[in-house]
Parts: C-alpha cells; sequence; structure tokens
C-alpha cells in the first residue's frame, strides 16, 4: 500500500493471533458478573437498587472490552511500517503519551505518561502507533515496572533495533486512596537499550522530556 508515494507495509505483531472468540468473551463476561455478584452481595449492597442492579454485567463488560482488553492478543493494534527513505539517523522522540493502567496488588488504576524514543534504521511505524501500542499493553493488570519493560521488548522487536528508550512517570492509585494515602508521590521507571545507555545520548533523552 502507498501513501504520499511512500512505501507503506502494515501488519500485526508476529504471534498475536487471535486467541479469545466472541463466545469466549461472552462467557468470560458472564463468569465475571457472576463472581462480582457475589462480592457486592458479600459487602450487603443493595442489589434491587436501580443504580446497582446492573453494575456487575457493566463491571464484566469493561474489564473484558475495555480495562483488561491488552490480555487478548488479537487486540495489539495493527502496525504501519515506513520506509526510512530520507536516512535520518538522529533521536526521534515521543513524549507524553496518556498512560492509564491497573495496578495488579490491588486492581487499582495507576495513570500518567509515557516518553519515547529510537535511532532508526530501516524502518519507521506511523505516530500515532505509539500512543495505541502504550494503551494495548497499558490495558491489564500488572505493576509499572513490568509495563516498562515489556514497552521496550516490543518496540524494539516491531522496530528492529535495540536503540529504545523509555521513561514512565504514573500516580499509583494503590498509594494515594488507600494505605498511606499519599497524593503527591509519583512513581518513574526507565528502560534504556543500545545508544541509550551511553550516558551521553541519555542525559539527552531525560532532557528532552523534562524541558
Amino acid at each position: 500500500m502507498k501513501a504520499n508515494g511512500t512505501q507503506i507495509k502494515t501488519e500485526k505483531i508476529k504471534n498475536q493471533e487471535p486467541i479469545t472468540t466472541a463466545a469466549g468473551k461472552l462467557k468470560k463476561i458472564q463468569a465475571i458478573a457472576f463472581h462480582f455478584k457475589k462480592i457486592m452481595e458479600t459487602l450487603e449492597l443493595n442489589l434491587e437498587d436501580p443504580s446497582l442492579r446492573d453494575t456487575p454485567e457493566r463491571v464484566a463488560k469493561m474489564y473484558v472490552n475495555e480495562t483488561f482488553m491488552g490480555l487478548d492478543k488479537s487486540n495489539f493494534p495493527k502496525i504501519s511500517y515506513f520506509g526510512n527513505h530520507y536516512k535520518y539517523d538522529e533521536m526521534i522522540l515521543i513524549r507524553d503519551i496518556t498512560l492509564f493502567s491497573y495496578c495488579e496488588h490491588h486492581f487499582v488504576p495507576f495513570f500518567g505518561k509515557v516518553s519515547i524514543a529510537y535511532f532508526p534504521q530501516n524502518r519507521v511505524i506511523g505516530l500515532s502507533k505509539f500512543n495505541r501500542i502504550v494503551h494495548f499493553i497499558a490495558s491489564k493488570p500488572q505493576v509499572q515496572e513490568k509495563l516498562t519493560v515489556e514497552l521496550g521488548t516490543v518496540l524494539k522487536n516491531l522496530l528492529d533495533i535495540d536503540d529504545i528508550a523509555i521513561a514512565v512517570e504514573a500516580h499509583h492509585l494503590c498509594v494515594a486512596s488507600r494505605g498511606i494515602s499519599d497524593t503527591n508521590s509519583v512513581t518513574e521507571t526507565s528502560y534504556f537499550s543500545g545508544k541509550f545507555r551511553k550516558s551521553k545520548v541519555q542525559r539527552q533523552f531525560l532532557n528532552s522530556i523534562t524541558s
């Protein structure tokens, strides 16, 4: 396929075959709704209340179709590749991508932003695909460290390069809404490979995302 004279290759990440059929999704939704209803009953909530009556099914659909859609590998976004015809070899930076994920310890959100940088070689991918990849990988229960490493690993494979930098900054509701109830703290994680392990290049990246 061509766009504006540029050759584009579209594909999904390797080994991302569909793993959940429509029937399988429905079965998951029904099971989650059943068990969530039991949780609500255990909490002695009034399920006859019109505002609560459909909550188990709403939560189940949200988990399967939205919040945890990243657990279904078939939802991985289709990737568009562009040849690096201009031989651009400087850093490409995509900063402040919106992040919203869920802590696997308490199943409450953590949210913030992601910045990604890489040195292209033979190909680049459409800019919006970085946002979509972050959204997909974030859409499941996990810890921030795991998310950071997975982003770096996936992008290295997609771009077929080693020169990747990831920086994640997030607020965790498991810290803010319970326990210590600290609403100000921020957690930062990073992933550096290839050229980004050199202190000069790493500083260039870090200075760019904080300027």
